[in-house]
């Protein structure tokens, strides 16, 4: 393959997706020729702090893929670690090419006011020499593992709530309620619906010691700072009661019960490394979006976003984009439900329009039960993508264990997505497949998983 000059070689292609330009083996090829010193500092909450030092071509001839190269790796490095200051050190002209994209009405737009939104700073990108590059400031932090007590565990889905009454580990009670947070625009009803879960596992406990709480969205110091939970709530009430409503509802049982309120990607690959007793685990769910989570080699988390949904894979700038942050080739349509309908539309199968993403997944998942050899190469092409993407994604987390979970994760297709996946690592990055093993949850798993984890996440004082 050829992209901007330089030649990579790539022996799985992709057997649907032809115009699929994996994102790694293009890095690995233009590393070799670059020499040019250039570094990525960035930003966040408490002073904290992220340097990425990497090297550039720095040629006229290369200044194309110069300037690709470090434009999506500040993408992709601002969606895992998040921020609202990015310095950029080294090659003033490729420095200046991404400050352009993040300026208003800038083609990173979006990026930049969803930072701003998270971390209540505008987003600001500078260009300086590499001679400045600032001192990295990171801090990790222990969560989760604790198990003694009486704890309450509540994880808040798109389309039901489940809570756990979990007593030293051991889960006493556990119901799934159905909900519906993300057409509700009342704040009221969500809160209501909170304190009424936490209530309800309290009563089969002699007293509640703790609270631990797993919810899709950005949490930082326990507030809300964007979620798909409150999709239809107005910002201005978003800011009366969503921002702290996870804080309220834990007072309602009582001011001096710590609690905890985590990333449900991350709480994912706490009770993947709880359950396996081992660290350095990522869990990625494959449902409506991409969802992961990392543990790191101490058992902590690293206070990063993890948003992998919206950070790049794919360098075809042809390909399917977000409708959110209309960008292209990023995460959440190579391992989500989208996937699987483009991917469908591209092997030929005709899906009826009026279905939703999540209809639509299940007729190809019938189709694959059935053994249509098109829905199988539609799942064996997602193996592909994440046999590619992992190399990326390692490229920054540590990981030794991938724990694949969520819907399109679900039946044959799923065992084909694992299948597929660690074939091509075997025959494409040998050294990799050594040391990281993905794999699908077992029982033991799917029946301790999020509830005792979730609960497990405060420490008692």
């Amino acid at each position: 393959m050829n992209y901007l000059g330089i030649e990579f070689d790539v022996k799985n292609k992709n057997q649907v997706d032809k115009g699929y330009i994996p994102f790694y083996p293009w890095i690995r090829e233009y590393s070799k020729r670059a020499g040019e010193d250039f570094a990525i500092a960035i930003e966040r909450n408490d002073g904290l702090l992220s340097v990425y030092k990497t090297k550039i071509i720095g040629t006229e001839e290369f200044f194309p893929a110069d300037k690709r190269y470090i434009e999506r790796l500040v993408k992709f490095l601002l969606w895992a670690k998040g921020g609202f200051k990015i310095t950029l050190c080294g090659n003033e002209k490729v420095g200046n090419f991404v400050k352009e994209a993040y300026r208003l009405n800038g083609e990173r737009e979006f990026d930049r006011d969803f930072m701003s939104d998270v971390y209540d700073k505008s987003l600001t990108v500078s260009v300086t020499g590499f001679e400045n590059t600032p001192s990295e400031n990171e801090k990790a932090e222990k969560v989760g593992g604790h198990l003694d007590g009486c704890r309450i565990g509540f994880d808040a889905g798109g389309s039901d709530r489940k809570v756990s009454a979990v007593i030293d580990g051991e889960t006493v009670y556990s119901e799934e309620v159905v909900w519906f947070p993300k057409t509700t625009e009342d704040p009221d009803y969500h809160f209501d619906e909170i304190v009424a879960a936490f209530k309800t596992a309290a009563s089969k406990m002699p007293r509640v010691d703790a609270i631990g709480i797993s919810s899709a969205g950005i949490y930082i110091n326990n507030m809300t700072r964007r979620a798909s939970l409150f999709l239809k709530v107005p910002k201005e009430q978003f800011d009366k009661k969503v921002r702290d409503i996870y804080i309220r509802a834990c007072k309602a049982l009582g001011d001096d019960i710590p609690f905890v309120v985590a990333n449900d990607g991350d709480v994912s690959a706490l009770a993947g490394s709880m359950n396996l007793e081992s660290n350095k685990v990522m869990g990625m769910a494959m449902g409506t979006s991409e969802a992961t989570g990392y543990i790191d080699k101490n058992g902590n988390i690293a206070g990063w976003l993890n948003e992998l949904a919206f950070a790049p894979v794919d360098l075809n700038e042809d390909a399917m984009q977000d409708e959110w942050s209309k960008d292209f080739g990023v995460g959440c349509k190579y391992f989500s439900q989208d996937a699987v309908i483009k991917l469908a539309f591209m092997a030929g199968i005709s899906l009826e329009p009026h279905l939703s993403p999540a209809e639509k997944l299940k007729e190809v998942q019938k189709l694959m039960e059935g053994g249509d050899e098109r829905a199988e190469a539609v799942f064996a092409s997602i193996g592909c993508y994440l046999a590619h993407t992992l190399p990326l994604y390692s490229m920054f987390y540590d990981i030794e264990s991938l724990l694949l979970m969520g819907r399109v994760m679900s039946g044959k297709g799923g065992d084909l997505i694992l299948s597929e996946c660690k074939r091509i690592l075997n025959e494409e990055y040998p050294e990799l497949a050594k040391s990281l093993t993905p794999m699908l949850p077992d029982e033991k798993m799917r029946r301790v998983g999020q509830s005792v984890a979730a609960a497990s996440l405060p420490q008692l004082i």
